[in-house]
């Protein structure tokens, strides 16, 4: 059906991969008339997302690394990969360049406490960080400085039984 979509004016509305631009993971089930099928034709044969073409974002494919684990598995990783390009879709303007897992010996019970302590009741076990590359906005970008790349920019998630919290990021 996918195919298909482009021919009577309609999109696939949230692409796989692109939670950074969007906020919200692939659904396959999820389409949107867009009223004319040339310009459906043109969003699905650039492979971008509403978003992107409105102009409303910035369409990147960031690179995701993460690197080696003997704590987490690939899944639990990309799980939390995704809270943090969930977060980064509401930062107008900003380019992700890349994410990358910072280590296992982040998962300290020093580290642990620190994310008990941030959320409150919340109990987590263990505890995540990745690091970010990024561009902010040319103008006006609130909590950015203009035009800047930053890099190494911290996410901290928190582990429960349901999945992981994005407690914290900055520097």
């Amino acid at each position: 059906i996918h195919e298909k979509l482009a021919d009577y004016g309609f999109i696939l509305r949230y692409l796989e991969g692109k939670e950074h631009i969007t906020g919200y993971g692939y659904e396959p089930w999820h389409i949107r008339y867009v009223g004319s099928p040339d310009i459906a034709k043109e969003i699905t044969d650039k492979g971008v997302t509403l978003e992107g073409y409105l102009g409303a974002a910035i369409e990147s494919d960031p690179i995701i690394d993460l690197g080696s684990s003997g704590l987490y598995t690939e899944e639990q990783m990309e799980d939390a990969v995704f809270e943090i390009k969930r977060e980064f879709a509401t930062w107008d303007g900003c380019d992700l360049h890349s994410i990358r897992y910072a280590g296992d010996e982040c998962n300290s019970e020093e580290n642990v406490q620190w994310m008990n302590d941030l959320a409150g009741e919340q109990k987590y076990e263990q505890c995540i960080e990745f690091l970010a590359d990024f561009h902010s906005l040319v103008e006006g970008g609130g909590a950015w400085e203009p035009d800047e790349e930053y890099t190494d920019y911290q996410f901290w998630l928190g582990q429960t039984e349901d999945g992981w919290d994005l407690l914290t990021f900055g520097y």
